[in-house]
């Protein structure tokens, strides 16, 4: 039988009359180590999170006493009895897996394999973000420096990003320092909630952080941190050259986004109920709070939630699959509802070409993909005919999950697309020294191509573009980010397909669809031919993962068959298409005439003339796209044509 909630609220405030009888001057806490009175009284977790303090940091499984699963129902309880409770919904996510996940263990070997030499200076900034307390704690006691080697036997290290890396960061210095150079206040910590509407002193009795209102908590400074990531560039040989590289600037391309001022990180990443919700369990006399941030800390990054789910237990991660199914389930919905959308589009055909616009429209407050150089995204397109055989195709994936026709070093932005071996990729591409691909962090230093999604508002005036540079999109490309008019801030591209129709006339159906993949068989190329302890067991673990991409985004469309004066023979045909030097030629019976507009809709100064049974048009010099309306058998047509 479901006991009331009240009833259990009762049973709460009377079991907590004993407690407070004691609570007296001489029980307060004091930096460890602690009094055999206080380890009687700290709460434990009850179950697999570990609890331990240090000087300056507790682990999760210590918040976990109140701020966790509430064994009597009381605490984290929304409106409609649903457990909300910080702990269990954070303990599956990326952030609490930061040191645990495999991917990244490899990756840190891989840079140390590389440059041996550098190994400290390495670890070092990589474990400033993945292993943030224990790092730290070092540096803040003069400590030698916290190292890779002590992650398996430290349980603040396996701790990852969790409550303290946020909820402990100093609030004058969030937002301003990066690159993992975080600062933290001793015995505080911070929350949203104003100082007058919490009781401070029992937390500080029981744990010895005094808790106070941050307004950073709030509005994602303490993301800024380590979602901005500049390194130092090496030679071939491990020489320092004096140029820096950005990792990731996640927080910056938030800055330069229509979203700063109005939406941060939280909105999206840890979505706000406006139930009210008892915070601490065991005090129920205390007043709900709202609005109440869920921890739920969903990105994108479905394959890695995955592939830690399977290996959960070989890789020591206190989660359980139920756990991991909730966190893969909101990142999948935030993925596929919060991040892109897709449109496709017919804009004409005849028989030898359909002309089909794909936009993708960017719905994050910052790049898309985002953060760590590996992700990507890329567009698929199938073109099908009546009977639902293949016509024309783009951007499908091979068995070993690898974009069709990539090209060897990698894929260039595309804005018209015109043969199977062509595919859009939003990447990023780090080039060394000598501007040669690499996934080597460390010698890293410039984009070779950064064609991301920008988000919305995004500007290349504005004052943080130097961190987040667009690299290798043409400037023919005029719809990148920019609207009709040349306007930057759109935060969408559309990308352009000529697909041969190879003289079919029959119904057609198009098919678009955007996928997303954070670890590409490309960038695990690198990394796995080197030979390690754990670039050994992360190839095991992919080998046996099904590394399908995730789908994001898809949208259809159809168009009948064409009439009998469209078919061969009697169809506009234009030619060369793209052009280099701005001269194309219209053939065909039936044509009246012509006009030139550009993409944006206004009339083009193109030089038109006729030539017997044939059109000869001189375009302007400018590069770009231009869209012709033929006259053609008694209706007008539009084709559309690339000045390269």
């Amino acid at each position: 039988m479901r006991v009331p909630r009240r009833v259990k609220l009762l049973a709460g405030v009377l079991g907590t009359v004993g407690l407070f009888a004691a609570w007296t001057s001489a029980t307060l806490p004091r930096v460890g180590p602690h009094s055999a009175l206080d380890l009687w009284m700290y709460k434990s977790a009850g179950d697999s999170l570990a609890v331990q303090y240090s000087t300056y940091f507790a682990t999760a499984g210590r918040c976990a006493g109140c701020h966790g699963r509430d064994p009597q129902g009381i605490a984290s309880i929304d409106d409609d009895s649903v457990d909300v409770n910080l702990v269990d919904d954070w303990r599956s996510t990326m952030m609490a897996n930061s040191v645990r996940d495999p991917f990244f263990r490899a990756k840190l070997e891989h840079e140390v394999l590389v440059n041996p030499g550098h190994q400290g200076e390495i670890e070092g900034k990589c474990l400033s973000c993945h292993a943030p307390l224990a790092k730290h704690e070092e540096d803040l006691l003069g400590h030698a420096p916290f190292t890779a080697a002590m992650l398996d036997t430290s349980i603040m290290g396996q701790d990852g990003v969790s409550c303290m890396a946020c909820h402990g960061q100093n609030p004058d210095s969030a937002g301003t320092l990066f690159s993992g150079e975080l600062r933290f206040d001793s015995l505080q910590v911070y929350g949203p909630y104003p100082d007058d509407e919490i009781n401070a002193a029992i937390m500080e009795f029981f744990v010895g952080f005094r808790p106070q209102q941050g307004q950073h908590i709030q509005d994602g400074r303490v993301c800024a941190g380590c979602h901005t990531l500049i390194t130092e560039t090496r030679d071939l040989n491990g020489n320092a050259t004096g140029d820096e590289f950005v990792e990731q600037a996640t927080w910056h391309e938030w800055k330069n986004s229509i979203y700063n001022g109005t939406q941060n990180c939280r909105g999206c990443h840890m979505p706000r109920i406006q139930d009210s919700i008892i915070l601490a369990s065991d005090y129920p006399f205390l007043p709900p709070h709202s609005p109440f941030g869920l921890h739920h800390l969903a990105g994108g990054n479905v394959y890695m939630l995955q592939l830690m789910k399977q290996y959960r237990a070989a890789l020591g991660i206190p989660a359980t699959e139920t756990q991991f199914d909730s966190t893969i389930s909101r990142t999948l919905n935030n993925l596929q509802h919060q991040s892109v959308e897709l449109d496709v589009s017919i804009i004409g055909r005849d028989a030898d070409t359909a002309f089909i616009d794909v936009r993708l429209l960017n719905l994050t407050g910052h790049k898309f993909p985002s953060g760590y150089p590996s992700r990507r995204a890329f567009v698929e397109l199938n073109v099908l005919d009546a009977n639902g055989d293949t016509l024309f195709s783009s951007g499908g994936f091979d068995s070993a999950y690898e974009v069709n026709g990539h090209d060897t070093d990698y894929e260039p932005h595309q804005d018209v697309i015109s043969a199977e071996g062509q595919a859009q990729i939003y990447e990023m591409v780090m080039g060394d020294v000598n501007d040669d691909v690499t996934t080597v962090l460390e010698r890293a230093k410039s984009s070779l191509k950064d064609n991301r999604l920008t988000p919305q508002g995004f500007s290349t005036s504005h004052y943080t573009y130097d961190t987040c540079l667009i690299a290798g999109v043409p400037a023919s490309d005029n719809d990148f980010n920019l609207d009709a008019l040349g306007i930057e801030g759109t935060g969408a591209d559309i990308v352009h397909y000529h697909a041969p129709m190879g003289g079919y006339g029959g119904a057609i159906s198009v098919h678009a669809r955007v996928w997303y993949q954070p670890v590409p068989p490309r960038w695990n190329a690198e990394m796995f031919s080197n030979t390690g302890a754990r670039i050994d067991s992360f190839r095991t673990m992919v080998d046996a993962m099904d590394g399908t991409p995730t789908l994001v985004d898809h949208d259809s469309t159809g168009m009948g068959p064409l009439s009998i004066d469209e078919l061969p023979g009697d169809a506009v045909r234009v030619s060369p298409n793209p052009t280099s030097d701005g001269v194309i030629m219209l053939t065909g019976r039936g044509i009246t005439g012509v006009q030139v507009y550009t993409s944006a809709g206004q009339v083009a100064p193109a030089v038109i003339k006729r030539q017997h049974n044939a059109w000869r048009i001189e375009l302007p010099v400018a590069r770009g796209t231009y869209l012709l309306i033929v006259g053609h058998n008694g209706h007008d047509e539009l084709h559309r044509v690339v000045r390269q």
